[in-house]
């Protein structure tokens, strides 16, 4: 099953990060496409069954956050891609939306990076 779980989550990963990049560039000129149902329910699905199948893939693993120092500064570099990726529809100005539009990537880079290796940058081992 380990593998079943790890290739659905990297399907949403790509999924959620494609729709972010897709979602971003449309609201850069306001697309009336954005405000089409599809545009407002898809990411919250594909966020939903990507945390589904990293609780899977933990449970599978028997690796939890604040356990194991690599998946807790995953989960926390995911929780800030999150928030900024939030914040970069919703900021006042373009300059905040793409600074945390630009911050939001960084952070999944961190978390890509401690997945693949599985050492932290920031924490202690």
């Amino acid at each position: 099953m380990y593998m079943a779980y790890k290739h659905i989550h990297l399907l949403m990963v790509v999924l959620s990060v494609s729709f972010l990049l897709i979602r971003f560039a449309m609201s850069l000129k306001p697309a009336a496409l954005l405000q089409h149902k599809f545009f407002k329910i898809a990411p919250h699905v594909i966020d939903t069954l990507l945390l589904l199948s990293a609780l899977m893939l933990m449970l599978t693993l028997q690796q939890y956050p604040f356990v194991n120092a690599w998946l807790t500064e995953k989960f926390l570099a995911v929780l800030a891609y999150i928030a900024l990726a939030v914040m970069a529809f919703r900021g006042r100005t373009a300059m905040i939306r793409w600074l945390c539009f630009l911050g939001a990537l960084g952070w999944l880079g961190l978390a890509l990076r401690v997945a693949m290796t599985k050492q932290p940058v920031f924490l202690p081992v």
